[in-house]
């Protein structure tokens, strides 16, 4: 199966796609990691998430502007609709989510 690019990824026609920018080096965005999958699983099915790591996807990262990690992008019919940087408690991440499906 060949690789998607980056671009078809967040174009997923019909739900939202949630991209977690992250570096292996970065701790917040380890202490993230189950909070994106506690969330991944509360909309399974209904949001797509996608796991970017800014070292070794350098492009996508500078496409999107990514200054520092863990950032959070929304994209909605390959539109980024909310974005944020930094750790954020589970519910915070859901209800953001929640907006667009």
């Amino acid at each position: 199966m060949a690789k998607k690019s980056f671009n078809e990824l967040i174009n997923s026609p019909g739900m939202p796609v949630l991209v977690d920018f992250y570096a292996d080096w970065c701790g917040p965005c380890k202490a993230m990691s189950p909070v994106v999958e506690q969330v991944a699983s509360q909309f399974n099915g209904k949001v797509k998430v996608i796991k970017v790591n800014i070292d070794s996807n350098q492009a996508a990262a500078s496409q999107f502007r990514v200054q520092g990690v863990p950032t959070f992008i929304i994209f909605h019919k390959g539109q980024q609709v909310w974005r944020q940087s930094g750790a954020m408690p589970a519910q915070q991440l859901s209800k953001a989510i929640q907006q667009f499906i």
